[in-house]
């Protein structure tokens, strides 16, 4: 599993212990150096039923810099998920990608416990 994480974020810092103590192997990866490729981005978007949305971090200072708010809904997907690829401060995280199983943006305890 990749987690793609930031880790000055507290809750992606939840989300390592998490995953530490279930045991579960993962490599993680700092989202703002190196963010999810598109390929990874559409996965995780048809995981989540094609709700673009939901892929990004919304209460982020860059998502507002950016007024995606406004932007988002009339932008394509490739161009949704291109943007997302270049930019890991716009993407909610922690976003962990499974490599055979389920993927997860944002980190819930008893979501996570389902996948784990």
């Amino acid at each position: 599993m990749k987690l793609y994480q930031y880790p000055k974020c507290s809750t992606c810092r939840n989300a390592v212990k998490f995953l530490r103590a279930h045991t579960v192997e993962f490599q993680s990866i700092d989202i703002t150096l190196q963010p999810p490729t598109v390929d990874e981005l559409r996965t995780m978007l048809a995981a989540y039923g094609g709700e673009i949305g939901r892929l990004f971090n919304r209460s982020g200072v860059r998502y507002r810099e950016l007024k995606l708010k406004d932007s988002l809904p009339t932008m394509s997907e490739a161009e949704a998920l291109a943007l997302l690829a270049s930019d890991g401060k716009l993407i909610k995280r922690p976003f962990l990608v499974g490599t055979t199983g389920p993927s997860l943006v944002g980190f819930k305890a008893d979501e996570w416990q389902a996948v784990v």
